[in-house]
This record gives C-alpha cells, sequence and structure tokens, in this order.
C-alpha cells in the first residue's frame, strides 16, 4: 500500500533542514530512498545532520533506522540503482557483517545533494560484539587489525555496530561508552597523541566529557586512524564543540531552527567534534522523529556532572 504522504511530508522537512544548512536538496536522490522506506517513515528514527568546518562544512545527510527484518540499506541501493556495483572491499563489509553476526538494525545515510552515501549494520542492543570479532572480517580494513589493541586500551574494545562510507571508501566503528561518568581529559590527551590527531582545544577537552559514544575511521590505504568523532547527545542548543565564528553561529541557528516532528517536546541534539591529524570540524544532527532510547540517553547525558 502506497504511503505517499509520509513520503511527501518527510521530504517537505529534509528541504527546510537543507536550506537551514545552506546546502542543495536533490529530489532526484532523496526520494527514492524515502520511496523505497515509506512503510517506515512514520515511526523510524530521522536525523538531518549538518556539517560546519573545513572541507567537510556545507552539507546535509539524513539518517534513518532501518529494521534488521528489512533489506539492508546496500543491498537496496544496489537494487534501485542508486550506487554502482564495486569490486572494493567496502562493497562487502554489510554482507560479511550480517553472515557472521546477528543485526538488531540498519541504518542509512543519504547526502541530500549527492545521494546515498552510508550503510550501517548494528549489533543488537544485549548481544554486542568486542573488537575482535570485526577483526577476522575479510573484507574489513587491515587497519583495524593493526590497532585494535590501541583502540581496546583506550576502552574503544566494544562495538555496538559499523557504518560504510561508499564514497570516500571508510568504515566507521561505533562505541558507546558504558559508563555516564564524564570523559577524562587527560584520557582524550593521550587517546589523539597516540594515534597520531590533531589534539583537542580546551573546549573540545570539555565538551568531550559529555561523550556518549566515540567513533574511530578507518581506511583501506592507510594503517593509521583516520580521524576519530566525541558524540555528545543533549536538549541543550548551547552545547557546542567550538565558540569559532562562523561555526558556532551556524550550529547556533541549525540547533534552534531545525525541523522536528515531536511536537511539545525540546528539540534532541547530537554534536559531534571530529579531529584527523591535520583538521577538526563539526557535526550537528537533529533528531527529526525519535525514539524512546534516545529520550533516555539524552535524561542521562545532560544530567551529566562535571
Amino acid at each position: 500500500m502506497s504511503n505517499a504522504p509520509e513520503v511527501d511530508r518527510v521530504y517537505a522537512a529534509v528541504e527546510k533542514a537543507a536550506a537551514l544548512a545552506g546546502t542543495a536538496c536533490a529530489a532526484d536522490k532523496v526520494r527514492p530512498v524515502l520511496s523505497g522506506h515509506q512503510d517506515l517513515l512514520d515511526e523510524s528514527v530521522l536525523v538531518f545532520s549538518m556539517t560546519a568546518g573545513g572541507r567537510h562544512g556545507g552539507g546535509l545527510d539524513l539518517s534513518m533506522v532501518v529494521p534488521a527484518d528489512h533489506v539492508d540499506p546496500y543491498s537496496f541501493a544496489l537494487s534501485n540503482g542508486l550506487i554502482e556495483p564495486t569490486d572494493h572491499p567496502a562493497g562487502s563489509v554489510v554482507s560479511d557483517f550480517k553472515e557472521r553476526f546477528p543485526v538488531g538494525m540498519y541504518g542509512i545515510d543519504i547526502d541530500v545533494a549527492g545521494g546515498f552515501k552510508k550503510a550501517y549494520a548494528a549489533f543488537p542492543s544485549d548481544d554486542l560484539r568486542e573488537l575482535k570479532h570485526l577483526v577476522d572480517l575479510p573484507s574489513m580494513p587491515r587497519s583495524l587489525a593493526e590497532n585494535a589493541e590501541l583502540l581496546a586500551r583506550y576502552g574503544l574494545d566494544t562495538v555496538t555496530g559499523v557504518s560504510v562510507d561508499y564514497k570516500r571508501h571508510e568504515v566507521n566503528l561505533y562505541c558507546d561508552r558504558a559508563t555516564t561518568e564524564p570523559l577524562d581529559p587527560d584520557h582524550v590527551r593521550s587517546m589523539l597523541r597516540e594515534m597520531g590527531l590533531r589534539e583537542a582545544s580546551e573546549q573540545g577537552l570539555e565538551f568531550a566529557k559529555k561523550t556518549f559514544a566515540i567513533y574511530p575511521t578507518l581506511n583501506w590505504d592507510s594503517s593509521k586512524i583516520v580521524r576519530i568523532c566525541f558524540a555528545v547527545i543533549t536538549n541543550d542548543p548551547a552545547t557546542a564543540p567550538t565558540t569559532s565564528e562562523p561555526e558556532a553561529g551556524q550550529m547556533r541557528e541549525y540547533a534552534t531552527t531545525a525541523p522536528y516532528a515531536y511536537v511539545g517536546e525540546r528539540r534532541a541534539l547530537v554534536y559531534g567534534l571530529a579531529l584527523s591529524p591535520e583538521k577538526e570540524y563539526y557535526k550537528l544532527g537533529a533528531y527529526y522523529q525519535i525514539s524512546d532510547y534516545q529520550r533516555k540517553l539524552v535524561k542521562a547525558f545532560d544530567a551529566l556532572q562535571d
């Protein structure tokens, strides 16, 4: 049964978010993905994420949660002509994952100007796996095995899932923190130094204290960790990893005006501080639709005391 009104509703919100982020929105890139998941749109978690700073700035992504019994996002993209087949190992990560592990949910990322971007595969929340199990996936970058001990030493040894960026040929590991205790700045400094990544500013270290998840990024071309992202979930639009302009102003405006569908509640936001060896940049996702899981996270981490 067609659910075209839901597609129109979500697409209208995507257009509004794109305008706020200062980026184009291509209907021919976004609507096919929405139409292919139209039966999920009324209940799925949806996030509109903008970026600010460096060469990554100025874009907008739409992220959507997809149930495990639905076709995985990469297979969906291939069968609908949204992405070209590839012999690169990136094209096998999701299939290797689902052949070897239970899947709790999938996720899909769309660059609203450029189309299909990422596929996510996540473990069930009650059956997470240790990092060492992912090392054995045939398609996984060799850099994971080479950095596994380093990641584990800094508490990034339990992974909730992975994503694959098919444009950049990168893999992200999603490591949720098992505690709401503040992340120690000295721990962060040491981690970044050993990973060969840019040193965080004092404000960045203060921001990272409330991190609920840490995302290392790897690729197939380097033995090193490409970058790392510290994510903070909150209802507070004053939360930000930087005061530098124009980035701080861009995030402040987006945090207070981005569209969201759960009227009567405060807008849920997820900020990110991303650090590579040379640069830092910032992410801000506004939840357009939310689940009770995110509500609980917001409550727990907004209450975190320094």
